[in-house]
């Protein structure tokens, strides 16, 4: 981590800035951290900076996530949270598998980067899918009939069951399953605060989880820790922040900046 430049610091601080923000009331945005991360350290490091991005990530996500769960802890809705659980943790367990081959060589490393692109931009188009879901929601004329073709039954743990896997294996590879967890909360009705208190406490739970993975895997070191560490305080800050900015900007203008860069980015990686 020596060869990091003040202009790596920069981009690396804005990075977890924004990460902070995206916890704290402004939703996608992490995931342009995903990709500010993957590119600075390819820049410093070459090919595998990328998967040593995702370690030096890892942490400045638990921090964001702590501050998230300390503002909304009275509002998880545990029940949800035990059901996605344990297929987040399976789906961690292959993502580490899948991971660990990825790291065999500069070839699969430049693999695992055009993977990590397409899973930012999966998750961009799972967002819109998100927020068109949400406009149906409100123009349906019974919506607790609706509800309860959706939250009867065996729907709801087989919807758990592939959301779940499908998210351990994508934050695993790439830091990025917000969108995945957010859309079957979604469809299981919850309010809003809860919404975002359970979201909060299952990835802080996750993401703890994943840290002995990524030590095995070598991508959290002692040295990535201690970059880890200096880049609490920006995440931090955006946490704190992002509602007082909510306030004083456009916040429809500003998410959809936070999407176009986000899928220029998902492109930047895959070609």
């Amino acid at each position: 981590m020596e060869s990091l430049t003040f202009y790596h610091w920069t981009l690396l601080s804005l990075g977890a800035l924004i990460m902070g923000m995206s916890k704290g009331g402004i939703p996608g945005a992490g995931n342009l951290t995903v990709a500010i991360f993957a590119l600075v350290l390819e820049d410093a490091l070459g090919p595998m900076g990328v998967p040593l991005s995702v370690g030096l990530l890892l942490p400045v996500l638990i921090s964001a996530d702590l501050a998230a769960t300390v503002v909304y802890r009275r509002h998880a809705d545990w029940k949800y949270i035990f059901r996605l659980l344990p297929y987040f943790l399976l789906g961690t367990i292959w993502g580490w598998w899948v991971f660990d081959y990825f790291q065999g060589g500069e070839e699969r490393v430049s693999q695992l980067k055009i993977i990590i692109g397409l899973i930012l931009l999966g998750m961009t188009l799972l967002h819109f899918l998100l927020k068109f879901s949400k406009r149906k929601k409100k123009s349906v004329m019974n919506p607790d009939k609706d509800t309860n073709s959706f939250v009867t039954g065996n729907r709801p743990i087989i919807m758990g069951v592939f959301f779940g896997s499908l998210g351990g294996v994508a934050t695993m590879l790439a830091n990025a399953a917000g969108p995945i967890a957010q859309l079957y909360l979604l469809v299981m009705r919850l309010p809003k605060y809860a919404f975002i208190g359970t979201s909060a406490w299952l990835f802080l739970i996750v993401n703890i989880c994943k840290v002995p993975f990524m030590i095995d895997l070598e991508i959290i070191t002692v040295d990535s820790i201690k970059v880890s560490g200096w880049l609490f305080i920006p995440a931090i800050i955006g946490a704190i922040f992002a509602p007082i900015m909510v306030r004083h900007l456009n916040q429809k203008i500003f998410e959809n900046m936070i999407w176009f860069f986000i899928v220029l980015a998902g492109l930047r990686m895959i070609f």
